[in-house]
Parts: C-alpha cells; sequence; structure tokens
C-alpha cells in the first residue's frame, strides 16, 4: 500500500515482517514454517484489535484515504451500461458530480455521485469532490428526468463539502442546494442514497434526501469538518480529533441515531484493500431497499419518507 494509517502501523510492520521471513525461508532454504505460522496467528488477532476497535479519528482518516472506492468505482462494479449525462442546462459541466443511466442487475436507474480524483491533476479536474452549483443542477436535471420515465434514483455521497469560492456563489450555489433538498422531498421516484466516504455539510446533503440512508462503516456525515468544529469551539485546529469524539459523526453513531437506515459493514482494513469485494457487500442493500421501496405505490412512499426527516432530531415539548 501507497499510504498507511498512523494506526495501522503496527498491522503493516508485522506483515512486512511475515514477508521477510517468506523471502528468507525462498532465498536461503531454510525452514521457517513454524516462526511464519505464529506471525500469522497474531497478525489475523491484530488486524481484529485495531480494525475492529476504530476512535471516530480513525474513521475519519479512512473515510479521507487517497485510495478509497469513488461513485465511479462503485459504477463499474456495481451496473451495467452506465451512459454518463454532463451539464446543466444553465452553465456548464461540473467534474465533481458525475450521473447518468444504468442497469442494476436489470433494472434501469439513474446514478448521481460526487466524484473525487485518486492523483493530484485528477482531483483538480474533480476540485477536490466540492461541486459548484452546476454540479447540484446536473443532480437535480437527472432526477427530474428519471422521474419523468420511472427509474429510480441512487446517489453516493462523498464529498468535504460544496466549494465555498466566490464564483460558486454568485452562480447561486446556496440556491442550487436549497432547491435539491425541496425537490429530492418530494420526487415520484424512489430514491437510495448511499455515503461511501466523507458526507459534509450541505454539499452532502444536495444529493443527500431519499427513502432510505445507507452508509459504509468507516464512512462520515457530519454538519461540519472535524477541524471545523475544533475551530469554532476551541480556536485551534488541532483539537480536531477531540472534535471527532464529540461530533458523533461515525456510522456506528448515526445508526444509533437513527439519522441513517443501515450500516453497510466494510472487508477488514477498509473499502479501499479490496474494491471489487467491497462492492459486493454493498449489492445486496441496495437490491432489498430498491424492492422494498418498488413495491409502494408514490402516495404511500412519499408519506413514509415524509415522516422519516420528520422523525429525525429531538425535542421537548413546554407547556405554558
Amino acid at each position: 500500500m501507497k499510504h498507511v494509517l498512523d494506526f495501522e502501523r503496527p498491522v503493516i510492520d508485522l506483515r512486512e515482517k511475515i514477508s521477510e521471513l517468506k523471502k528468507l525461508t525462498e532465498e536461503k532454504d531454510i525452514d521457517l514454517a513454524e516462526e511464519i505460522s505464529t506471525l500469522e496467528e497474531r497478525l489475523e488477532k491484530l488486524e481484529h484489535d485495531v480494525y475492529t476497535n476504530l476512535k471516530p479519528w480513525d474513521r475519519v482518516q479512512m473515510a479521507r484515504h487517497p485510495e478509497r472506492p469513488t461513485t465511479l468505482d462503485y459504477v463499474n462494479h456495481l451496473f451495467d451500461g452506465f451512459l454518463e449525462m454532463y451539464g446543466d442546462r444553465h452553465f456548464g459541466d461540473d467534474p465533481a458530480i458525475i450521473g447518468g443511466i444504468a442497469k442494476f442487475e436489470g433494472a434501469p436507474v439513474t446514478v448521481i455521485g460526487h466524484q473525487r480524483g485518486k492523483h493530484t491533476k485528477e482531483n483538480i479536474y474533480r476540485n477536490f469532490g466540492m461541486p459548484h452549483p452546476e454540479g447540484y443542477r446536473k443532480a437535480l436535471r437527472l432526477m427530474k428526468q428519471a422521474e419523468k420515465f420511472g427509474r429510480p434514483v441512487i446517489t453516493f455521497i462523498d464529498t468535504k463539502g460544496a466549494y465555498p469560492g466566490k464564483a460558486a456563489e454568485e452562480r447561486g450555489q446556496s440556491e442550487a442546494i436549497a432547491r435539491n433538498l425541496m425537490e429530492m422531498a418530494g420526487l415520484d421516484v424512489p430514491v437510495i442514497c448511499v455515503v461511501i466516504g466523507e458526507g459534509g455539510s450541505g454539499g452532502a446533503l444536495g444529493i443527500g434526501i431519499g427513502d432510505r440512508i445507507l452508509m459504509l462503516e468507516n464512512a462520515t456525515y457530519s454538519v461540519i469538518s472535524p477541524e471545523g468544529a475544533a475551530s469554532i469551539l476551541w480556536k485551534d485546529a488541532a483539537y480536531a480529533k477531540q472534535a471527532a469524539e464529540s461530533m458523533k459523526i461515525t456510522s456506528y453513531d448515526l445508526e444509533q441515531l437513527h439519522i441513517i437506515d443501515e450500516l453497510i459493514p466494510e472487508i477488514m482494513g477498509g473499502a479501499h484493500k479490496e474494491i471489487e469485494n467491497q462492492a459486493e457487500i454493498l449489492k445486496p442493500y441496495l437490491r432489498s431497499s430498491l424492492e422494498e421501496l418498488s413495491a409502494m405505490d408514490n402516495e404511500q412512499r412519499l408519506e413514509k419518507r415524509y415522516e422519516k426527516y420528520k422523525n429525525i432530531g429531538a425535542y421537548a415539548a413546554i407547556e405554558i
């Protein structure tokens, strides 16, 4: 692996030690089978201990991992015949959001998602996955098209947030996101949203209102980044780890708070270890959600969507 996270270092070191012993066995014809077997047993236990006891900040790092699967990775492994569409028909195209038509297990669907890059050049092209307003308007155009032709919508969420630059604000960033929230709340087709990496603030919500919210185990979903929260609460971004602990941004926290509908487990070590296997884990969750939602009529589905969001959060009634 090119990128090793701090908490993974003991695992990587032990794995490298095992590789060295195996290489020594081949080159020097020395029988080290017993030692290797002992270390492999230790490695299995260590991996379990490390990856099943991740702290919120560890999961933030996992969600930001440079090799973490992107929307296009999942599109390539989950869907057939993906036809990408471009442009918002007002200003231009935004590569930070991709979308188009595809087939999921033979049924037509509309797929939309944030798209990051895998290297510096692509990240610059994709604006690091931070959409401009034309990206959200493109997404809305595709969702209204899906509604017209009765296709379910599947969105993949993975962004630090909407781009906060001057040009984006001049072109109506806030209005574009707000309109998407309103329109998605009333779409007459099933809408499934999957948080695959970072779900950052309004940038995530712009394609994040649906009948089902699924979330990968090591993804995060929050109103602000831990660094941003730390800068507000402690006037110092260095307290990001503490902020992550208190913000309840992990999949486990959000499942407990009933913000998300289902937590999708990741393979040992994170989704980036085996993209194809991770896609196979995700597939039955999409299938069951589509089957359940497609069995409802539009009125019933919209009522349940309304109830879902109305019941998020807590409040106290005070008699006066």
